[in-house]
């Protein structure tokens, strides 16, 4: 008898303190839902509907650029610095939101998880924006999605810039611990993203904001232009967990596609990029895409497009100028 009432009283304490953190989630996703509003129009597509932050010139005489952006971010990172100043170029630019990040609906849910069903998605964003083909510029994950983009939906896209692009089939892990195994079971992951993964994020963003940049150090402000905290809203971060997990299979059958690829393509990636090596991705995506051209900066790591912005921004517009865009 005493041990089933202290099972019981052990589920009742953890039932209020989960009560208890989803409570703090609410509020802190509201705080950053109010703080972070919609910062461009929305587009509609099949279930719902993909946002968009714009700038430059419609129409624009030198073309329209679409940034797509990596894990854990949404479009206000590609488009805080680089965008903006491919817009001062002159080009018409577009960054969309992925599907589940940001302000963009998820129609589909976990379906949507790999780069093959979110350029679907986009693809028809694209269409209804009256958009393409287009230069595709896909930074990390959106390595991924960008060359989808090219294999699945040509109409689309006129050339690819692949910015430290995820692209090739991973390593393999060794064996995951058991709690890593039961924080990946679907349910699981589902209620810890709407009780200690919001707050638990949140004190660990800036930390995990300045990582991603190293060796270089995450410019001044970076985390409030980029909007980084709309990651840590529980539909978000579960969205993320989801394209995180499907991104290995995804990219085994994938890859083996890449020298189909017909649209000129240069990829620009840091030699010291720790995170998406370009030894194990840049180079070798570089030898199977037809006449792609590859670009290495020497001490640069994860983030080119934020540390060395003009850099990227060339490439685009010598990309350009051999490529018509609409």
């Amino acid at each position: 008898m005493f041990l089933l009432k202290l099972i019981a009283g052990l589920l009742a304490g953890g039932l209020v303190l989960a009560l208890i953190a989803a409570g703090i989630t609410l509020l802190i996703s509201a705080r950053i839902d109010a703080r972070y509003p919609p910062a461009g129009p929305f587009v509609a597509v099949t279930g719902g509907r993909i946002a968009t932050i714009q700038a430059g010139p419609n129409p624009s005489a030198r073309g329209t650029v679409v940034l797509l952006h990596g894990a854990s971010a949404n479009a206000a990172d590609p488009m805080t610095d680089l965008g903006r100043r491919l817009a001062a170029e002159g080009f018409r630019v577009v960054a969309l939101d992925r599907p589940g990040f940001g302000w963009s609906d998820r129609p589909g849910g976990s379906a949507l998880a790999t780069p093959r069903a979110q350029a679907a998605v986009i693809a028809e964003a694209l269409a209804n924006l009256g958009i393409g083909p287009a230069l595709v510029l896909g930074h990390s994950w959106s390595g991924a999605l960008a060359t989808a983009l090219a294999l699945d939906h040509p109409d689309r896209v006129s050339g690819l810039v692949l910015v430290s692009p995820a692209v090739m089939p991973l390593p393999e892990m060794g064996p995951i611990p058991w709690y890593y195994r039961l924080a990946l079971v679907p349910p699981v992951t589902w209620l810890l993203s709407r009780t200690v993964a919001t707050p638990v994020g949140l004190y660990y963003l800036g930390p995990a904001g300045q990582s991603v940049f190293k060796p270089q150090s995450a410019p001044p402000g970076y985390l409030e232009a980029s909007r980084a905290a709309l990651v840590l809203r529980p539909a978000t971060m579960l969205a993320n967990v989801q394209d995180l997990m499907a991104l290995p299979a995804a990219l085994q059958q994938q890859s083996a596609a890449y020298g189909r690829i017909a649209v000129p393509t240069v990829i620009v990636t840091g030699d010291r990029d720790a995170i998406v090596p370009a030894e194990r991705h840049a180079r070798p995506l570089a030898r199977l895409i037809p006449g792609a051209r590859l670009v290495e900066l020497a001490g640069i790591g994860h983030m080119v497009h934020a540390v060395a912005t003009q850099a990227v921004v060339d490439e685009v517009v010598r990309l350009s100028e051999s490529v018509t865009t609409h």
